[in-house]
């Protein structure tokens, strides 16, 4: 794993308006190399705005964001794919008529060279879509979509790996393995933003976490310490 000292994504005085509706308001926050950093908050706070903003989705009114020393506002999703970004989005967001493998190749399609490789890699990682390679993405239970999804993004090649919502709608079960293959991405190299509901699961498996509430950050810091913070267990863990 990479030294987590050094920041390839900085995120600075990001504001996002739909309309009149002010989605986020002066949001800052950093991902170093080599680290899983959660986004948590409820539901409507803003964390999938961050997201697609960093990716490229929408045009910040202000701030600005910055890739492994690059100002990239603004830039179209596919050059910050091809940048290494890429985001597995909330809903898991697969092609449902499509095959698993044509979905899996859906997400190298900016740069096929190497293709069998990275599916070697995803394979490794989850068995379970080499052994349903062939079948529609629709055939797949909920926890087998989310894989597809985050092994979907694995093969742009990035060096940022967004996760929205990754255990929305998942039985309990489900979301552990979920949740494991995440850190084990990490501990291949691979940064990590996780945006997420549930708040204990997200602060266990981060390095550091972001509290955001109606499109601000109000709170920061070690994991760990968050999780033991009376304040955030009152609000988010009903302890």
């Amino acid at each position: 794993m990479e030294q987590r000292n050094e920041p390839i994504l900085s995120v600075r005085d990001l504001s996002v308006s739909y309309g009149s509706i002010k989605a986020l308001q002066g949001v800052s926050l950093e991902l170093r190399r080599g680290e899983i950093v959660a986004l948590i908050g409820p539901n409507g706070a803003g964390k999938t705005t961050v997201m697609e903003t960093v990716l490229g989705v929408n045009t910040p009114d202000t701030g600005s964001v910055v890739f492994e020393g690059r100002d990239c506002t603004g830039l179209p999703v596919d050059k910050n794919v091809r940048n290494g970004m890429t985001l597995a989005p909330e809903g898991r967001g697969v092609f449902a008529s499509m095959s698993v493998l044509d979905n899996l190749l859906l997400g190298a399609h900016h740069e096929t060279k190497g293709a069998d490789k990275k599916l070697g890699f995803v394979f490794d990682a989850f068995p379970v879509l080499g052994e349903r390679k062939n079948q529609n993405a629709g055939t797949l239970s909920g926890g087998e979509r989310q894989m597809l999804s985050i092994a979907r993004a694995l093969m742009s090649t990035p060096r940022i790996i967004m996760v929205d919502e990754p255990s929305m709608g998942l039985a309990p079960m489900v979301v552990n393995t979920i949740f494991k293959i995440l850190v084990n991405l990490n501990k291949e190299g691979y940064a990590i933003f996780l945006a997420e509901q549930n708040v204990y699961k997200a602060l266990k498996c981060a390095h550091r976490a972001y509290v955001l509430e109606a499109g601000r950050v109000v709170a920061q810091g070690r994991a760990e310490d968050l999780l033991n913070d009376p304040a955030i267990r009152e609000a988010y863990l009903g302890a």
